[in-house]
């Protein structure tokens, strides 16, 4: 079993941390490939950012289509280009904030998430809607850190961790998502100070993907997510038409 994790950004530091999230939970006979994306921003956090990493993630799943991958991982919390993805590959594509806010709910009647950056939190509330999480819920809060600064700011964990802790005493929550790929790696930690489930949406997203695998089970090839029909492209999207 081969399982692709996709970073949509270009920061491969970023792809690092998200690797060993995932290698955490693969176990045996799983070949992890983690890949950083090959064109767009070096963080997602707008609209513009997702819109223009949506290439580079469908360029690393067409490759991983040529090369064998059995199913994928998008590892940003917008979940970039995941209905795209569906379409072009045969096995499953599960985003992390899906997988994260689905495993959430199966924790308790009411979930938290704390992201990076405020104007990030609409996007947050837009994807709950969508996956029919929505009355699970319970508040998006932001710490107001950059993404790449949870690499850098030498405080970033004692940040995220009391906004997780003021978000838990705010809304009540029984769990608290983490709204980054790139608080992976502080989960633990956030969740020994807390005492609640906190999940990270890497390992979740990955376990999914692991599981669905196992299961025999593929994307469905009817309908919406059949295979684009075929058509020219033009300009620099040319190498994109199938």
């Amino acid at each position: 079993m081969r399982i692709r994790v996709v970073n949509p950004n270009t920061t491969r530091a970023m792809t690092d941390t998200i690797e060993r999230s995932a290698a955490v939970v693969i176990g045996p006979g799983v070949l992890l490939d983690a890949v950083t994306g090959e064109m767009g921003p070096a963080s997602i956090e707008s609209h513009y950012d997702e819109a223009m990493s949506v290439p580079g993630v469908l360029a690393a799943v067409a490759r991983g289509e040529q090369e064998g991958v059995d199913g994928y991982v998008i590892a940003c919390f917008g979940d970039p280009g995941l209905d795209a993805a569906r379409e072009i590959a045969r096995g499953p594509v599960v985003g992390i904030a899906e997988a994260a806010m689905r495993t959430a709910a199966y924790l308790g009647r009411g979930f938290s998430v704390v992201t990076t950056l405020a104007r990030t939190v609409g996007r947050a509330e837009d994807l709950a809607e969508h996956y029919g999480l929505r009355r699970h819920c319970r508040g998006i809060h932001a710490c107001e850190l950059p993404v790449l600064a949870l690499e850098t700011d030498p405080d970033a964990r004692k940040i995220v961790t009391e906004a997780c802790r003021e978000a838990v005493e705010r809304d009540g929550s029984d769990a608290i998502v983490l709204g980054c790929a790139g608080m992976a790696d502080l989960c633990e930690h956030i969740r020994g100070e807390l005492g609640i489930p906190v999940i990270d949406g890497v390992a979740a997203a990955t376990l999914t993907v692991r599981s669905l695998i196992a299961m025999g089970l593929r994307k469905s090839g009817r309908g919406e997510f059949a295979a684009p029909p075929a058509k020219p492209y033009a300009g620099m999207l040319a190498p994109f038409a199938r």
